[in-house]
């Protein structure tokens, strides 16, 4: 109720209301009320089991008739002792629906062409990559069934299937049909309040008009934490000392943290056995044909709740379409099955840290570790995702893996049972697997007690809790014959772990989209952008960043174009004199040549070129995009009003293909385009009289006014990059660029300037902020230290274009900036304004 008398009210406040006869009423009614949570009893749904079969026997059944499609010359002896130890578990603790559950939604997946992969500790199951849940194969990996389901926690297991981003809906909606929306529901998640949006609500309740609460809000950073310093305050203008002030701060501060809203999961389902509702209460989400339950995550893990984690994985999505890309350009279907296995090309490709767009190994931290780690397998590319996490970096595993890698440092093992599980990763710990199985082998825990010793390692630093476990472990190890030395390391390298250990099955789930889309990125680099693109949002990269990368790799990119471009962005065989005042600029103009363009392929004169398609124009929707191609297809169009008149569109939809100058082969530049766009809109019976194109004759836009434009309407530029425009005054001002600082050499100071895409201040960073610059000659990757970002905040937060004053380090191919001083050039850019990532 929208009124000052919605809250709780004190006893005294209740006494002035009530008779006292009323108030002791309601200590009779309380006691009545005897309901516990432990009377809710769930379970699981029958639909997945035929009637004349048991859970038991119709699992074991699937599992060992699927299997024969992944062992077609049969099926290992170690697989089916893997097997055979798994069922034992599942039918113990009867959770066969669950896996039949997840079988029946995977197996929908696939026959509608979805693409899925599960991933987590399910990976560490045969029973899953029997039934097709999982990729990851038990013959070649380690994996530890009691990392998934144990005896001893005796909780529901957690699988997590991944699902086309763009195709996600269809698997939940068949959820919902199958099992009816008194059945199933999805999770609720509790929001709560951070930073910026505490200082937001607050300054809004206290009066601030929206102005001022911009200004507030721009000057908090996502490290400041839950105090607003009076400095922050100063800098937006504002006096920290009026009362004002210190109310909001001391209200922002009690805020952060605080729940604001109660929000959707990411797709996690709860399935009942018959009606959710007599369970806990379902609400409708926001979001049309969905419903939500009034319980968290945690509420479910507490009463041993079914829940089916139905997420999107935007890569999926970019590779199903780069597939049948590929299919359509070839004349015949491509599936993920027929991508060669161990390709040296891709190794080589991602060797050289040539991985823009890639799945995982595509963000800095990936790509400085890749020329050092050298992936040269499969299990490598396991490792390298694991490896850059904070786990392995806290947990001080990097370099004695790095240098025992290159021969550097000696490999010795402890033991011969210590051996078995490290030799993989020669003899450092890095996956949760091995922690677990160490704790197994070396001190005597139990499967379920290295299970609980696995959650408090994730959880001691939000609960505590991992001390209980330090006397059993060294003690343990000590009694074994294992020197103290080597006990206390472990034990200080599970404390680094801390929340962040990355599991081997998860990291080898993820392995097999790293080394697919890699492979494509590197045979088919034309149809793996055009897929990505198609596919936006997601990734690490822009749109604008992933055109620059392909065309530095050779291939051409065209603009939209009314007359050309479908609702997608395409591939097609356009001559290369066609449309070349409106191809992409970037390899003629900046003479930019990549890590690997050395070793990239010479594009044949008919390769694939990319055709941007209407998809890219802002305020442009699909189905408009739609008519448009439909009406085109009929004939060609003669003038805008014919393709309005056709298609038919609104005036937003002509204003915004205007903008975006998609009608430059039909009428001219975007500013002609325009003019004859807002005089569609004229009254007719004002403007009888023929107008004389003589008249309005507009002087073409710069190409600095052309470049705004485009990232305006597009969100990228296909003519040079803007910061190219700025060299000379840049190099006036003896401003290196990106390429300058690659070729510099260690310890030399130097100055360059670029486009901030990217800011990251990871928790484990010990305060340090990673910066990414770009202009038209590639990337620099700046490093700033904690007391630096400190002295510099504002040019370091607010700058899109930045100047950097450092001293270059290299190690190797790998080459850093770290940061002296930061120079906020944001000003030299006007009214061009782009993406960037601004990630915790």
């Amino acid at each position: 109720h929208a009124h000052a008398e919605n809250y709780l009210k004190p006893i005294p406040h209740l006494a002035r209301r009530y008779s006292a006869e009323m108030l002791t009423q309601t200590l009779v009614i309380a006691a009545l009320c005897t309901f516990s949570l432990d009377e809710l009893r769930y379970e699981y749904p029958r639909e997945v089991i035929p009637v004349d079969e048991t859970p038991t026997a119709y699992l074991r059944r699937l599992t060992y008739e699927s299997g024969t499609l992944r062992y077609p010359q049969g099926m290992p002896d170690k697989v089916r002792a893997i097997i055979e130890h798994e069922l034992a578990i599942i039918s113990d603790l009867h959770y066969e629906a669950y896996f039949l559950t997840i079988y029946d939604l995977v197996r929908f997946a696939r026959e509608q062409k979805i693409l899925c992969q599960g991933r987590g500790s399910a990976a560490n199951s045969a029973v899953c990559y029997c039934l097709g849940i999982t990729e990851v194969d038990p013959e070649h990996m380690q994996v530890l069934f009691e990392r998934f389901i144990s005896r001893e926690r005796n909780e529901p297991p957690d699988i997590d299937v991944d699902f086309e981003h763009e195709r996600r809906e269809e698997v939940m909606q068949y959820l919902y049909n199958k099992y009816g929306r008194d059945r199933t529901a999805l999770t609720a998640a509790v929001s709560t309040y951070r930073p910026k949006g505490a200082i937001r609500d607050v300054g809004k309740a206290l009066g601030l008009t929206l102005s001022q609460v911009d200004a507030l809000s721009k000057t908090i950073a996502w490290w400041d934490g839950r105090t607003i310093a009076p400095e922050r305050l100063i800098e937006a203008g504002f006096d920290p000392d009026a009362p004002r002030m210190q109310t909001l701060m001391k209200l922002t501060e009690a805020l952060i943290g605080f729940p604001r809203h109660l929000s959707q999961h990411s797709g996690g389902f709860v399935i009942a056995r018959d009606k959710l509702t007599r369970l806990v209460p379902i609400e409708n989400a926001a979001m049309v044909d969905r419903t939500v339950i009034q319980w968290d995550k945690d509420d479910l893990d507490a009463l041993g709740l079914l829940k089916v984690d139905v997420l999107a994985l935007g890569m999926l999505t970019a590779i199903r379409k780069t597939l049948d890309l590929i299919g359509d350009w070839n004349g015949k279907p491509m599936s993920m099955q027929d991508i060669p296995r161990e390709d040296p090309a891709t190794y080589e490709m991602i060797q050289r840290a040539d991985t823009i767009g890639v799945f995982q190994i595509e963000s800095r931290a990936q790509m400085s570790m890749l020329p050092r780690l050298k992936p040269k397998c499969f299990y490598d590319l396991v490792i390298e995702v694991a490896i850059v996490r904070p786990g392995p970096i806290q947990g001080g595993m990097v370099h004695p893996y790095l240098k025992r890698r290159t021969g550097e440092e000696a490999v010795i093992y402890p033991s011969k049972a210590v051996e078995a599980v490290l030799s993989r990763t020669l003899g450092v710990p890095i996956f949760q697997e091995q922690v677990m199985q160490l704790a197994m082998v070396a001190a005597g825990f139990s499967a379920g007690e290295a299970d609980k010793l696995r959650r408090a390692m994730a959880a001691w630093k939000r609960k505590g809790g991992l001390e209980k476990f330090r006397d059993k472990l060294v003690g343990g190890m000590l009694e074994r014959g294992y020197d103290e030395d080597f006990a206390e390391r472990l034990y200080k390298q599970m404390q680094g772990f801390g929340e962040y250990g990355f599991p081997e099955s998860h990291a080898a789930s993820f392995a097999l989209l790293v080394y697919i889309s890699c492979w494509l990125k590197c045979h088919h680099p034309a149809a793996f952008t055009c897929g990505m693109l198609n596919s936006q949002p997601l990734g690490f990269y822009s749109s604008s960043q992933l055109v620059q990368d392909v065309a530095r790799h050779g291939v051409t990119v065209l603009p939209v174009d009314v007359m050309v471009s479908e609702g997608d962005c395409t591939l097609s065989i356009t001559p290369m004199e066609e449309h070349a005042h409106l191809q992409c600029a970037y390899p003629a103009a900046s003479g930019y040549r990549s890590t690997g363009a050395a070793h990239a392929p010479q594009i044949p004169r008919l390769a694939p070129q990319i055709r941007l398609g209407l998809r890219m124009v802002a305020q442009l929707g699909n189905e408009s995009a739609a008519r448009i191609v439909v009406a085109r297809d009929e004939a060609l169009f003669t003038d805008i009003a014919d393709l309005q008149r056709r298609a038919p569109l609104s005036q937003q939809d002509i204003e915004a293909l205007a903008a975006a100058d998609a009608f430059h082969t039909l009428i001219g530049h975007r500013r002609e385009a325009l003019w004859d766009a807002l005089g569609l809109s004229r009254d007719s019976k004002l403007f009888v009289a023929p107008i004389d194109p003589s008249i309005a004759s507009l002087i073409p836009p710069t190409e600095a006014d052309n470049i705004v434009a485009d990232f305006r309407a597009l969100g990228l530029s296909l003519r040079r990059h803007p910061v190219a425009l700025l060299r000379p005054a840049l190099t006036a001002q003896r401003i290196s660029s990106a390429e300058d600082v690659k070729n510099a050499r260690h310890g030399q100071l130097i100055r360059t300037t670029g486009l901030v895409t990217c800011r990251q201040r990871p928790s484990t960073a010990k305060g340090t902020t990673f910066v990414t610059l770009e202009d038209e000659t590639g990337y620099v990757n700046v490093v700033v230290w904690s007391h630096v970002a400190a002295r510099q905040r504002n040019p370091l937060i607010l700058a899109r274009l930045m100047c950097v004053a450092g001293k270059v380090e290299r190690q190797g191919e790998v080459v850093h900036l770290i940061a002296g001083r930061l120079i906020d050039q944001t000003a030299m850019l006007g009214e061009l304004d782009f993406h960037r990532h601004e990630f915790h």
